[in-house]
């Protein structure tokens, strides 16, 4: 199974802020859609990094909760790890096991194409072992 497998179930629309947003607001917009996360972007739609609950939590640890009226790219990862439509879903959770992340924006030939989540692959590579139970189960009962 590919990122693309996934994206073609969940949508490629991604929940994005821009730089000098208030943390406290990009927090807002994450606890609004459900997301651990939001990307990055300037006004033309570049990635320019990521602000996670973990980023939040670090800056609160750092400075306690006058970080929430900060800009968000005070406390965003900039170095973002990305992956194509077409990576499988082992490498996937190799690079999210690797380097410790639970987010990873999908690029297109340098365009952002979605966003999956730790939760996405889980669910996608369970769904995916229960249809190989399924299909040896039928294999069996038809032998």
């Amino acid at each position: 199974m590919t990122v693309q497998a996934i994206l073609n179930v969940k949508g490629s629309d991604v929940v994005s802020v821009l730089p000098d947003e208030r943390v406290g607001a990009a927090v807002q917009t994450m606890m609004r859609h459900g997301i651990g996360a939001v990307l990055v972007r300037d006004p033309v739609g570049a990635v320019l990094g990521i602000l996670s609950e973990r980023d939040v939590m670090r800056g609160i640890a750092r400075g306690g909760a006058a970080c929430l009226g900060e800009a968000v790219e005070t406390l965003a990862t900039r170095d973002v790890v990305c992956c194509r439509p077409q990576d499988g879903i082992g490498h996937v959770m190799g690079l999210m096991t690797r380097g410790r992340f639970r987010h990873l924006p999908v690029m297109r030939d340098g365009a952002l194409a979605g966003i999956v989540s730790i939760g996405d692959v889980v669910k996608h590579r369970l769904a995916e072992v229960e249809n190989e139970a399924r299909a040896l189960r039928e294999y069996v009962a038809a032998g």
